[in-house]
C-alpha cells in the first residue's frame, strides 16, 4: 500500500506530464492556469488520466477546485479513500 506522500509523488508525475513541465518544476501550491498555463483542456486530460489511474470517478465540477498539485491531491483522496498528506 502506499504513502500519501508516494500518492503525492505519484500524482505530481501525471499532473508535470499533462502540463509538460518537469516533475521538479512543479510546486505543491503552483497554480496550474497563472504559474503553468493550463487550461480547460489540459485540465480535463488530467483528471482523466487521474481517474484512470487510480479506478475512480471525479464529477466534472470539482475541477473548478483542482487549482494546483495539492488540491489535486485533496479531491483525489477524497474520492479514492486516501489519508490526507502530513507535512
Amino acid at each position: 500500500m502506499s504513502t500519501a506522500n508516494e500518492r503525492l509523488e505519484e500524482l505530481r508525475d501525471v499532473v508535470a506530464e499533462v502540463l509538460e513541465v518537469e516533475t521538479e518544476e512543479l510546486t505543491d501550491e503552483g497554480d496550474f492556469q497563472a504559474d503553468y498555463e493550463a487550461d480547460s483542456l489540459r485540465a480535463i486530460e488530467m483528471l482523466a488520466r487521474i481517474e484512470k489511474k487510480y479506478r475512480i470517478e471525479i464529477p466534472q465540477k470539482e475541477l473548478a477546485e483542482m487549482r494546483n498539485l495539492k488540491t489535486v491531491y485533496e479531491v483525489t483522496a477524497r474520492h479514492a479513500g486516501w489519508q490526507p498528506v502530513t507535512a
